[in-house]
């Protein structure tokens, strides 16, 4: 991986469902950078993948269950919102006033990742259905377009344990090694280094949310440079069990968590 790398936003017109999210950053990629090059990575926001894919949800259209309604005056939520939560979620572990806390794809997030937010009015829009497939089908399109090799990653924003505020996460991979394994290489001092895995996916999504923005930047996209990391075919974001999490395990072990 290089010493240094720049990060370019990429601003497009607003995304509707049917558009084409690889013309889209083709097209601002051409005018914020001159169009994409070899090794570049390309970070989406999920809620522009998610619109494009017609994953928009009008809330005139949901009839909220028993349980949903429950949920919702427990938790001071929309009894239709809980009701799309639900359906997204595998199972829910908790909550707070105004978001329910649930495991998704062997993940933890808030409300499933149903968001209102850079939705239409009225309308709410859960994840991508499948955020690797996604970022494959962009990276081909690109590829095959711009005539060059680059990475897509999909992402998302999180609240982290016991901070404040939100900071990137990949949720959909496609070329390149979201996570890199230094276990077994020294640390300054000699020792071996036993448990030390980057998020490299993770920090790259990071580091281009302070170009994308969460408001009305309209830039759902940004261009990696110079990382100098591997481009290849392989997909995926590797997660672990809730025993092996250190927040959640703990939870487990005092019977906090089902």
């Amino acid at each position: 991986m290089n010493n240094s790398f720049a990060v370019i936003g990429l601003h497009t017109g607003l995304i509707r469902s049917g558009d084409s999210v690889a013309d889209c950053m083709i097209a601002a990629a051409q005018q914020a950078c001159g169009g994409f090059e070899d090794g570049d990575v390309l970070v989406l926001a999920e809620t522009a993948v998610a619109t494009a894919e017609g994953n928009v949800i009008p809330l005139s259209t949901i009839i909220p269950s028993a349980w949903a309604q429950k949920l919702a005056a427990q938790y001071q939520m929309d009894p239709r919102v809980v009701e799309i939560v639900l359906q997204e979620t595998d199972s829910v572990v908790g909550g707070i006033s105004g978001f329910l806390l649930c495991m998704k794809n062997g993940t933890l997030l808030p409300n499933a990742g149903v968001d209102a937010s850079n939705a239409p009015l009225g309308c709410v829009t859960p994840l991508p259905a499948d955020p690797d497939h996604s970022a494959l089908t962009i990276k081909k399109a690109v590829e095959v377009q711009c005539k060059v090799r680059i990475g897509v990653i999909i992402a998302d924003s999180r609240t982290h344990a016991m901070r404040r505020g939100c900071s990137g996460v990949a949720i959909g991979c496609a070329g390149i090694t979201a996570v890199l394994d230094d276990r077994g290489r020294s640390d300054l001092f000699g020792r071996t280094l036993e448990v030390t895995q980057r998020a490299v996916a993770d920090n790259i999504v990071s580091a281009a949310e302070l170009v994308m923005g969460e408001a009305d930047e309209r830039t759902p996209g940004a261009v990696i440079r110079g990382l100098g990391l591997p481009i290849g075919d392989q997909t995926g974001i590797e997660t672990i069990s809730a025993d092996e999490c250190l927040f959640m395990g703990l939870l487990r072990k005092n019977n906090r968590l089902p």
